[in-house]
């Protein structure tokens, strides 16, 4: 059996000797080099190019997000991005996400050793799971030109606020992982000010969603944020569950809100896309769209499958788009997805839903 080359560029010897302990040690994988900084690890790769490249940001000489845009530049290849949890880290990763990385590990400035001991089986799950997947680039598709359907609260209100109630029962349930970052860049950026609320699972870990969610904010017609407890959804929002906490859907007359709760890890994540599709499901029922696009596992194929037994609407995304072709491929088997459909078609199924 072929094994999965891999290169570890951190400019920490601990790290770089951990690592390599980790990863060495799965007959599935092998750590063909190690490199202190990018600069190193170019020498490297002009000998042998990577399956899998696992690789810092901070770094001296060059930074990983210059050296990760330089590799998808040149010849993609999946990286696995290993970064600290400080508030600047977040947003530099998330940065480094938008340019291409596979996933995340994150660590911590204290007790590194023992935490990359101890997230191991994690941190070769992200390895393997980089190994397969499609890295081509991804380009966003053009906004699309939707006029809004007017009505006369284009002139003056409604009284009582029965037409706000109206507007709020559409509801847009998705969820992804793996490659998901990009590829909800690529839908989001494509919406209009004027389309349903929208709820959201990516998997990340805790403290990168507001990052993220801020990120996604800045280049959106649509408002974005990392989702509070009892945050409205409403036309022209977009709510993403925070990481390290579950995001169900909760009604109250016409109104929907989000509650944020802790509980245990579901299909091994929290959150996990399976509870906000059966929280969708039970409130929200044919009013509803959900959507299950690019990542690793089967979280949300369950979910997806409850929301078409309950008249919702059920889109997945397709093979030739997806980074990791798991999660949609999952609810396929399922019979959970109405239909398949390629990234750049899922803003316009968002605006007809």
């Amino acid at each position: 059996m072929k094994k999965i080359k891999t290169l570890i560029v951190d400019d920490s010897a601990v790290v770089r000797q951990v690592l390599s302990g980790l990863l060495g040690g799965d007959p599935e994988i092998e750590v063909m080099a190690t490199a202190s900084d990018p600069i190193f690890a170019i020498e490297k790769m002009r000998v042998s190019w990577p399956d899998v490249i696992v690789l810092d940001v901070e770094m001296p000489r060059m930074d990983g997000i210059s050296f990760l845009k330089k590799i998808m530049a040149e010849r993609p290849t999946p990286v696995v991005i290993c970064s600290t949890l400080t508030e600047k880290g977040a947003e530099t990763t998330m940065q480094a996400l938008a340019a291409g990385a596979v996933s995340i590990v994150t660590k911590p400035k204290i007790g590194l050793k023992r935490f990359l001991e101890d997230a191991s089986s994690d941190i070769v799950g992200a390895v393997k799971a980089a190994s397969h997947a499609n890295v081509k680039r991804v380009t966003a598709a053009p906004p699309l030109k939707v006029a809004p359907k007017l009505n006369a609260d284009a002139i003056l209100p409604a009284a009582g606020g029965h037409a706000m109630a109206r507007t709020t029962e559409r509801i847009v349930a998705i969820g992804t992982s793996t490659g998901g970052t990009q590829a909800l860049e690529v839908v989001l950026t494509a919406l209009p000010r004027i389309c349903p609320g929208i709820v959201i699972v990516q998997h990340m870990p805790e403290k990168f969603t507001e990052a993220f969610a801020n990120r996604l904010n800045g280049i959106c017609k649509l408002d974005v944020k990392e989702a509070a407890n009892n945050d409205r959804v409403l036309p022209g929002r977009a709510l993403i569950a925070p990481g390290g906490k579950h995001m169900v859907l909760r009604r109250s007359g016409a109104q929907y809100f989000v509650e944020v709760l802790d509980g245990p890890l579901v299909n091994r994540h929290r959150p996990s896309v399976d509870v906000l599709f059966r929280s969708v499901a039970k409130v929200a029922g044919k009013n509803a769209l959900g959507i299950i696009m690019t990542g690793m596992g089967d979280d949300g194929a369950a979910g997806l499958l409850e929301m078409r037994q309950a008249n919702a609407r059920t889109i997945a995304q397709d093979e030739a788009t997806c980074v990791v072709f798991g999660m949609p491929k999952e609810a396929i088997k399922l019979g959970a997805a109405d239909k398949v459909v390629s990234l750049n078609d899922i803003p316009g199924e968002i605006v007809r839903s």
